[in-house]
C-alpha cells in the first residue's frame, strides 16, 4: 500500500515510527526536496486506519511541495501525523517523537500544526534541531496565516468587484478557530458584514458576541448567500453535494484541500465563482516556520504573507490569459519553479 501511494503521489520518502514504550506511532512523509530540506507540520489525530492517517499525510505533503514553490520559498514539502487521542499525548511521547525526526537527519524539518503547538516543538527542540516554531524561535505563526488570507481574499474580492474594499461586503467564515477568529477579526476591522459557523457551539458564541455577529448553523453554512464563503475548518467541504448549494461569488479560506477533488476548481468556475487556492492564501504559517528557520523576525514573515494578495492576482492573471483555474495557474507556477531549479539542497548540518 505505501508503495502504491508513493507512485501515486511521487514522494521521495515515507518512514514510519513506532516507539511502544511511549505509545508513539508516526508517519512522516518527504514529497520533493527539490527546492530545499521539506518542511511541514505534524498533526495529532486519533485516526481510525493506518490507510487514513497514510492518506492524510501523503496528501498534505504533496500539497506543502506546491505551497513552498508558489510562496518563493526556497523549501521543499513534508509532513506528519501522529496518530493517538489528543488526550494520550505526553511529553515523553513528543520526546521520542523529536528522536524519531531527528533520525531523518534534516530532510525533514518539523512544526505546529493540529492538535500540536508551541510547547511541543519545545520538547522535539531538546532531542533534534530540525524542528521550528518553538518559544525562542517566532512563535504562534496563527495571526500572520491569517493576515496572509485575508491579503489574498482582499486581491480576489478586487478581481470581482474591482476594489479591494470591503466595506459593507457579506462575508461566511465556516470555522473560528485561531485562524479563522483572526480572520473575522481582520474582515469587520475592514467593514465588512461577517456571518460565523462552527461546530464547537462554544467558540463561535464567543466570536459572534465579541464582535456582534451573525451565526448560522453548520448545516446551513453552504447555502448562506454572501459574497465571499470562507471556510476556515477542515477540507474537503467543496464537494458535489456542497457546490450547488453556495450562493457567493469568491470561495476563499483557510482550511487546507477545500476541494474534495481537483474537479471541482473547474466546477466552481463553470458556476462563475471563483475558488482562491487554499495552499497559497493559508502559507502564512509555512512562511513564519521558514522565516524562523532563515533567522528572519517575525515582521519580516508578516510583510512576506501580506505578498499573498500580490501573488493571488498575478495567478488570477495568469489563469484568465490562458482560460483555466486559478488552481491550475498555481500548480503551473509551483511546477514552473521546481522544474527549472538547478539547486537541490542538501539537508541541514547537524
Amino acid at each position: 500500500m505505501v508503495h502504491q501511494e508513493m507512485r501515486s503521489f511521487g514522494h521521495e520518502q515515507v518512514t514510519h515510527f513506532v516507539d511502544e514504550e511511549t505509545g508513539l506511532e508516526a508517519i512522516a512523509a518527504i514529497h520533493d526536496t527539490t527546492l530545499g530540506p521539506a518542511l511541514g507540520g505534524t498533526r495529532l489525530l486519533p485516526y481510525d486506519s493506518h490507510k487514513a492517517a497514510l492518506r492524510d499525510v501523503m496528501r498534505l505533503s504533496r500539497a506543502m511541495t506546491f505551497k513552498a514553490a508558489a510562496s518563493d520559498l526556497d523549501l521543499g514539502g513534508g509532513k506528519a501525523v501522529i496518530v493517538a487521542d489528543p488526550s494520550a499525548k505526553t511529553p515523553e511521547m513528543m520526546r521520542a517523537y523529536g528522536r524519531a525526526i531527528d533520525r531523518l537527519g534534516g530532510h525533514y524539518i518539523t512544526s505546529v500544526d493540529v492538535n500540536t503547538g508551541v510547547p511541543d516543538m519545545d520538547l522535539l527542540a531538546e532531542e533534534t534541531d530540525h524542528v521550528v516554531g518553538t518559544s525562542t524561535g517566532l512563535g504562534d505563526p496563527s495571526p500572520i496565516t491569517a493576515r496572509g488570507v485575508f491579503a489574498g481574499l482582499r486581491a480576489a474580492v478586487e478581481s470581482v468587484y474591482g476594489s479591494p474594499d470591503l466595506t459593507d461586503l457579506t462575508v461566511t467564515v465556516q470555522g473560528v478557530g485561531k485562524v479563522g477568529r483572526g480572520l473575522t477579526e481582520l474582515l469587520v476591522d475592514h467593514g465588512a458584514q461577517v456571518t460565523v459557523s462552527d461546530m464547537d457551539t462554544d467558540a463561535v458564541t464567543s466570536v459572534a458576541d465579541e464582535y456582534g455577529l451573525e451565526t448560522v448553523a453548520p448545516e446551513n453554512v453552504y447555502s448562506t448567500d454572501c459574497d465571499v464563503f470562507a471556510p476556515c475548518a477542515v477540507g474537503g467541504v467543496i464537494n458535489d453535494d456542497t457546490i450547488p448549494q453556495l450562493e457567493c461569488d469568491i470561495v476563499a479560506g483557510a482550511a487546507n484541500n477545500i476541494l474534495e477533488e481537483r474537479r471541482h476548481a473547474t466546477v466552481l468556475r463553470e458556476r462563475g465563482i471563483l475558488y482562491a487556492p487554499d495552499y497559497v492564501l493559508n502559507a502564512g504559517g509555512l512562511i513564519t516556520v521558514a522565516a524562523e528557520h532563515r533567522g528572519d523576525s517575525r515582521e519580516d514573515a508578516r510583510q512576506d504573507a501580506i505578498a499573498i494578495g500580490d501573488r493571488i492576482r498575478l495567478l488570477i492573471d495568469r489563469a484568465e490569459a490562458a482560460g483555466t483555474t486559478v488552481l491550475e495557474a498555481a500548480d503551473e507556477y509551483a511546477r514552473e519553479r521546481i522544474e527549472t531549479s538547478t539547486n537541490r539542497v542538501t539537508p541541514m548540518a547537524d
